[in-house]
């Protein structure tokens, strides 16, 4: 490392979710000196996290995959199937992995599985670790000072803010944000069953909110009930074996009984998407640069994105990180992604609740093009995976054909 290079350390990553482990792993292979600063969770964390084919294989890139694949479980086909009784029900539309070529859409985690492997290549990165929360940020024009909880103190070239939806370093830069509530609670559980799922993914649209059927190993699936929260409330209150006949009831059967195996969890769903995603020496990565519901396995999807454009956008020349040039672009690289994938969900979402009829025709009109269209079903299996990549796959085959 030449001294140049060392000249722009340290960099700060605030939070040690899983974005933030992430970032502080894979800026560890190209910085010197970074500190990671928060308290790794306690494996309390029932639910599961779906990763997709592109994030995938950015793990594999820093040397992470191959010890969380023996506990993951692929998805190489997704469902959509209405489970309303309203007027107007959508079609039954597949989606499977090899019509693009890919053996699999992406594999279903355990999040006590991530935050276990993280935490312990962290350990072996290089990157400092200090087991506190971040309370105090303050910029000046060359550097950004940084204060924990235990009392520490840091002068940081940057921080990569992976602290969450109330990110203090948000704050401390100066960037706002805004946030909305969607008055739904996804409640979020595991279960054995006693049929095969054969790694098919299956999410039934309710009048609610989506249901969704996600692959793990074996005969068990990982399930995100979104309904009202009166209903929610409902479902928490009954024993497992009650509540397993209500899931296997809303499946309609189709993986044969049920048994609860993980306690369910609730959380309310709510949305935030911030002004600017980098300001002040200051990078947003993760749930402190969005927010949404847990519909197409969009969230960590997301911040494993913020991290590889960091590692993209950063220069590793010696060069000020924070200069003006890193900020323009970072945000300019994330702001297309993160407010599309934004709009889309929102707009998925609030589909699903509209009783207003001319919105259920668009909705069920737009699967039945997919169900029928198989150039448009891969176009949007691409875009899923990784924006841009619908355009350029049509774009190659449209030159190809000329």
């Amino acid at each position: 490392m030449t001294s140049s290079r060392t000249r722009t350390d340290p960099i700060v990553v605030a939070g040690a979710g899983h974005v933030g482990l992430i970032a502080a792993i894979a800026l560890a292979q190209t910085f010197d000196d970074i500190i990671s600063i928060g308290v790794v969770p306690e494996a309390t964390d029932k639910r599961t996290t779906a990763l997709m084919m592109p994030a995938i294989k950015f793990l594999e890139t820093i040397g992470l995959w191959k010890d969380i694949v023996p506990h993951a479980a692929p998805i190489t086909t997704m469902r959509i199937l209405d489970g309303t009784s309203r007027l107007i029900r959508s079609p039954a539309v597949t989606f499977a992995a090899n019509e693009i070529d890919e053996p699999a859409f992406g594999y279903n985690i355990p999040n006590t599985t991530l935050t276990s492997v993280l935490s312990g290549a962290l350990e072996h990165s290089g990157a400092r670790h200090v087991a506190a929360s971040a309370t105090h940020y303050h910029a000046t024009e060359n550097a950004i000072s940084v204060e924990a909880s235990d009392g520490s103190m840091f002068t940081a070239n940057i921080v990569i803010a992976a602290d969450g939806r109330s990110s203090l370093a948000r704050e401390a830069a100066g960037i706002s944000a805004r946030t909305w509530s969607y008055g739904q609670t996804a409640i979020v559980l595991s279960f054995s069953h006693t049929r095969d799922h054969h790694d098919i993914s299956t999410e039934f649209h309710t009048e609610h909110g989506p249901f969704t059927q996600v692959p793990l190993p074996g005969r068990r699936s990982s399930l995100v009930w979104v309904t009202t929260p009166a209903h929610a409330t409902e479902l928490l209150e009954l024993t497992h074996d009650q509540l397993a006949l209500r899931v296997e009831e809303r499946m309609q059967s189709m993986l044969g009984a049920v048994t609860i195996d993980v306690d369910p969890q609730s959380w309310p769903l709510s949305g935030l998407v911030p002004t600017s995603f980098a300001r002040n020496r200051v990078f947003l990565a993760g749930e402190s640069a969005h927010v949404f519901p847990p519909i197409g396995a969009q969230g960590l999807n997301l911040g494993v994105r913020d991290v590889e454009t960091l590692l993209e956008t950063l220069p590793n020349d010696g060069s000020d990180l924070g200069a003006q040039r890193a900020i323009s672009t970072y945000n300019r690289k994330r702001s297309p992604d993160i407010i599309a994938r934004t709009g889309a969900v929102d707009a998925l979402n609030r589909s699903l609740l509209s009783d207003f009829l001319p919105v259920q025709m668009v909705r069920s009109g737009g699967l039945e093009l997919l169900r029928a269209f198989s150039p448009l079903r891969g176009f949007v299996m691409r875009e899923g995976l990784r924006p841009g990549s619908g355009f350029r796959f049509t774009r190659k085959h449209a030159a190809q054909e000329h």
